[in-house]
């Protein structure tokens, strides 16, 4: 089973996720944020992974909240992956949120970048900062050591652009880690490794 359990405690947090890459998009998250829990709402539901987070802060800084969500997400889904034999490796989409379109590219390589276009000049939508957007997909790919690439094409409402990227995301890394049933015991790499 392509399942994971991971646990952050810091001097700021304390995080505990548990994972199903195969799973129909159950969920149940609590950060704290309630725009952070209502984006990774849309992560599991549309790329139909299960998901349950729940975040601890100490130090009340949502900062801290959502680099270790992100940190300990990527974790899990590394972990999740396993040996990604038989993966599709790579997925994409263009999801379009009312007047809001997002693409995003992923590549499961074990190369962590992230390329984010996004702009974001209102400084908040409800309770989360949107410079933490961003924060939250660089450090998704550092752990999960993925190659992410996230443009916005169009947009006006900072809800509507924000959650179209993480609807984006959420497509794309849903293709990217499923199982190829055609090639279902080929790592998907000339090196033969991901």
């Amino acid at each position: 089973m392509r399942k994971s359990s991971v646990e952050r405690k810091t001097l700021e947090t304390e995080i505990s996720i548990t994972l199903n890459l195969d799973g129909t998009g159950k969920r149940n998250i609590k950060t704290g944020i309630n725009f952070f829990d209502h984006m990774l709402e849309q992560l599991a539901s549309h790329g139909y992974f299960d998901l349950d987070i729940k975040a601890e802060s100490k130090d009340k800084d949502p900062h801290h909240i959502v680099e270790d969500v992100s940190l300990s997400l990527g974790q899990a889904f590394l972990e999740a992956l396993g040996n990604k034999k038989g993966i599709k490796r790579y997925g994409y989409t263009i999801i379009p949120m009312d007047e809001a379109l997002s693409l995003t590219s992923i590549d499961i390589s074990g190369r962590p970048f992230c390329g984010f276009d996004v702009p974001l000049p209102e400084e908040k939508v409800n309770d989360f900062e949107t410079i933490l957007t961003k924060h939250f997909f660089t450090s998704f790919s550092n752990t999960a050591k993925m190659t992410i690439h996230i443009k916005l094409l169009d947009g006006e409402d900072t809800h509507h652009k924000i959650e179209s990227v993480f609807k984006s995301f959420a497509r794309s890394l849903g293709t990217a880690c499923g199982i190829d049933p055609e090639h279902s015991d080929i790592t998907p790499s000339t090196k033969g490794v991901l």
